[in-house]
Parts: structure tokens; C-alpha cells; sequence
């Protein structure tokens, strides 16, 4: 009903403008709006459960910091990486088939995670524990059952990344694609602010348990979205390639062989690291400084409020620059936002505005970090839809979440060291004390992540020089 409503609505709205010239910009396909709105359920449902996956690993599952990152480390970044072939894939068997299978998958996946722990229990694999739901598991291999669980989550979520994003660049044109894919990347925000809202209640409410339970809300959006799909979703353009194998193995030797497109993703790597810390590092930090009274996840969701309230303003300021001119501006914006990240355990215990320091500040990081991703991902993406021939867009746009695979991994590993060794897990200290003692430099970990900020925004700089270069050369010829 959501889907139908909102693709009614904006289908409507697209009639309206039709006749205007001057607004021809807003005239999108049905498909299009119908592909943004599940989008929204996708997001909404993925980043309610990545926003606590560390805490679930480890609360729930008795992982420690290192293993619990490295396992959602491993989780994410192949959920990036399997669009390249997804993405391929799609465009064989159409995007209407995929979407109902990445839809089913997800739903099921979500539903393991609800259900292992008292899969457990009742298995008698673990006991019921105070300090966390499900203890006994920390020296256990069960906890590794949690593998397949995610697995279904990984396949499901990666044919969403390929095939929305390739629907979009399939749907718009040359005068408004920088408009739709700005569309695009407020839907995934819009998406991530509801997720991460539920979260706090269900922990107030629940405790630990809040984070068990949080899976039926996701579950639940990814059915919506595949009745949505089901119901609504029909495009010509979208109706699949029928690719022959060998032809899809070249199209991604071709795209393996872009050396431009190679370069550039390993630059964007470096933003990526630092804004999935918002993940990786930030919960954690946050509790065990500020207190189980801070509310990471709500933190978490200033990042897209920002997102969806400037990349329209963004990327309408920035429609005369080009893409690599834009999202220099937001590299150079993500050194600001770690510095102000480690500020705060830099100023005492003092309250700013009633909060604790390290809360308050990592909430003005996390705005200047979503003003950077305004400037930066959504002409990325635009980049890369205009390097894709006609008939692979969901190849290529597949292929451009290679940056989170290597930020994922790398970024989630470093954040589990640095976590274990500047702000370790209170709990395996016998005293208080003896924690701030351990913790009293817990802020050196953004040093690290500012460090890489500043290294990839000066290499886009000279990455921008070496293209305009080559391209100049390239108009002579």
C-alpha cells in the first residue's frame, strides 16, 4: 500500500509537470518512483540492524571487539562486492525477478537473526545470562551459526545495490539524471533515519533483548517491499538483457580494465572508511564513554537528516561543477568531521547542552560527515552511470560499491584493534578505574581515521588533475 500510494502520488505529480518545459527535469517513469519507495523499506530495514550489528555480535553472541568487526566487516563489504555480479546477473534475468528474489532472501535472513538466539536456547546450546541475553557463547563455535544467517542477508541486499540504482540510471535521461540520483540517495536516507530510530525504544524498552526483536521490524519491511515489487513494479526498460555468459564476463573485464574507474574507487575508499565508523567504532565508543544512557543510534541518524535536508540544495549548488569538483569539496569536509569526533573525550566530563561531550561532539562530526556524503555520493554515482554502455548500467553501477568492500573489511578490522586497544570492553576489567586507565586515550582512534580522510582528499586532487590532463590530450587527437 505505501509503494502503490507513493508511486500514484508522484506519478501524478510527473503528469503535472509534464507540460512544463522549464521543469522537464522532474519527469520521471512510475518504475522509477516505485524502485525509490522500496528502496526506502530496504534501507529502513537494513540500517535498523547495521547500526547495532556489532553490539548484537557481541552482546548476544559473545564475540569479542576484533571478532564481532571482523565478522560485520566481512558482512558488509561482500554485500558490496557481490553487485559487480549481481548487477550482471540482473540484466540477464530482468530486474522485476531479481528484486523478488533479493526481497525473499532478505526477509528470511532477518528472520534467522530474530530467531537464532532461542534457536539456542532451546537447543540448549546457551543459558540465559544477566550482563548479556545470551552468555556462554564467547568460547563456543556456535555463535558462528550466525554465518549462513547472513549469508541470506548478503545475496538478498546484493542485487538491491545493482539493480535500484541501475533502474534509476535506466529511468532518467541526460537533463535529469543528477536529479534522480539525488532522489535516490534521499529515499536510502530517508530509509536509514526510520531504521535507526527504532532502535533506542526497543533498548530502553527490552534491553539487550531490543536487539533480537529489532530483526522482525526489518523483516517486516522487506516483505512490504516485496509485495511491493510484486504488485507494482513494471518497466520495459527493466525487462532484463538476456545476456549470454561469455558476454557478461566481458563486460566485467571491461570495467576491470577502466583504470580510471579502478583509481578513483580506491580514492573513495577513504571516505568510505571513515563514514562506516558510524558502525564500526561509533556505538561502542559512545556507550562505554558517554554511558549505556547515550543513544547511538539516534546519533547515527543525524547523518542522514543531513543528507536528505542538503544533498537537494548540494547538488542543485553544484549542478554547473562537475563530479570530481564535488566531491573534492566533500573529501575535504571529512577530516573536519573525525577531528571533532575526538574532541570530545578531550574536554572532561562537563555537559554541553545537557549532554556528555563525547555525545555532543560526535553529533557535530557526524553532521559535517553527512554534508560531505551530499557532495559526494550521489555524483559518484552519476559518474559511473555515464562511463557504462548503454544496456550494462547494472554492471557497472554494481561494480561501484567496490569502494565499501575494501572500506568495509579494512575499516571494520582497524576499528576492532583500535577498540581493543585505545576503549576495550569495560567488562573484562574488575574495576572501573582500571578501565578509564585503559580508555584514557580512546579518542586517538579518530586520529587514525583523520589521517586517511586527509590522504584520499589530496589524492582526488590529483587524481582530478591527471584526468582533465588526459582528457585534454584526448579532444586534440
Amino acid at each position: 500500500m505505501i509503494i502503490y500510494l507513493l508511486s500514484k502520488f508522484l506519478t501524478k505529480s510527473k503528469k503535472q509537470v509534464t507540460n512544463k518545459s522549464h521543469n522537464q527535469g522532474w519527469n520521471f517513469s512510475k518504475a522509477f518512483w516505485v524502485a525509490n519507495g522500496v528502496e526506502l523499506l530496504e534501507r529502513a530495514a537494513y540500517y535498523g540492524v547495521f547500526i547495532v550489528i556489532t553490539l548484537y555480535l557481541s552482546r548476544i553472541l559473545g564475540f569479542s571487539d576484533a571478532q564481532g568487526a571482523t565478522v560485520a566487516g566481512v558482512f558488509s563489504g561482500i554485500l558490496y562486492l557481490l553487485p559487480t555480479f549481481a548487477g550482471a546477473l540482473s540484466d540477464k534475468i530482468g530486474f522485476r525477478s531479481a528484486m523478488l528474489l533479493a526481497f525473499s532472501l532478505l526477509t528470511l535472513g532477518y528472520l534467522g537473526l530474530a530467531t537464532l538466539p532461542a534457536f539456542l536456547e532451546d537447543a540448549g546450546l546457551v543459558t540465559y545470562g544477566s550482563e548479556t541475553v545470551f552468555s556462554g557463547l564467547r568460547e563456543s563455535s556456535y555463535k558462528f551459526l550466525i554465518i549462513p544467517v547472513m549469508a541470506l542477508i548478503i545475496v538478498g541486499g546484493s542485487f538491491i545495490k545493482s539493480v535500484i540504482s541501475a533502474t534509476v540510471a535506466k529511468e532518467t535521461t541526460e537533463a535529469n539524471r543528477a536529479r534522480g540520483f539525488s532522489i535516490f540517495y534521499a529515499m536510502v536516507n530517508i530509509g536509514a533515519f526510520s531504521g535507526k530510530t527504532i532502535v533506542k525504544p526497543l533498548r530502553v524498552m527490552m534491553g539487550d533483548e531490543g536487539l533480537i526483536n529489532l530483526n522482525y521490524f526489518s523483516a517486516t519491511m522487506t516483505f512490504l517491499a516485496l509485495i511491493g515489487i510484486y504488485l507494482f513494479y513494471k518497466s520495459e526498460k527493466t525487462a532484463g538483457e538476456g545476456k549470454k555468459f561469455i558476454d557478461i564476463w566481458h563486460g566485467f573485464i571491461r570495467v576491470c580494465g577502466n583504470t580510471r574507474l579502478i583509481v578513483l574507487i580506491f580514492i573513495v575508499t577513504g571516505f568510505w572508511m571513515v563514514q562506516h565508523q558510524l558502525y564500526a567504532t561509533m556505538p561502542k565508543y559512545v556507550l562505554r564513554l558517554a554511558g549505556e544512557g547515550a543513544s547511538p543510534s539516534w546519533y547515527a541518524n543525524v547523518n542522514p537528516l543531513v543528507v536528505v535536508l542538503t544533498v537537494g540544495f548540494i547538488t542543485q549548488l553544484m549542478r554547473k561543477k562537475t563530479a570530481l569538483t564535488s566531491m573534492t569539496v566533500g573529501m575535504f569536509i571529512m577530516p573536519v568531521s573525525a577531528m571533532c569526533m575526538a574532541s570530545g573525550n578531550m574536554m572532561g566530563s562537563e555537559p554541553i547542552l545537557g549532554m556528555h561531550p563525547v555525545a555532543f561532539m560526535m553529533i557535530v562530526g557526524i553532521v559535517f560527515q553527512g554534508m560531505a556524503e551530499a557532495f559526494i555520493s550521489p555524483r559518484f554515482l552519476e559518474y559511473f552511470s555515464k562511463q557504462a554502455p548503454k544496456g550494462e548500467e547494472g554492471l557497472y553501477l554494481g561494480f561501484s560499491h567496490l569502494h565499501s568492500f575494501i572500506s568495509s573489511i579494512v575499516g571494520f578490522g582497524l576499528s576492532g584493534l583500535l577498540l581493543e586497544k585505545y576503549c576495550p570492553d569495560p567488562r573484562l576489567f574488575d574495576t572501573h578505574e582500571a578501565w578509564q586507565a585503559a580508555a584514557s586515550n580512546a579518542h586517538y582512534i579518530w586520529f587514525y581515521f583523520l589521517a586517511i580522510a586527509a590522504v584520499s582528499a589530496i589524492a582526488l586532487i590529483v587524481f582530478g588533475h591527471v584526468v582533465k590532463k588526459i582528457d585534454a590530450k584526448k579532444e586534440l587527437q
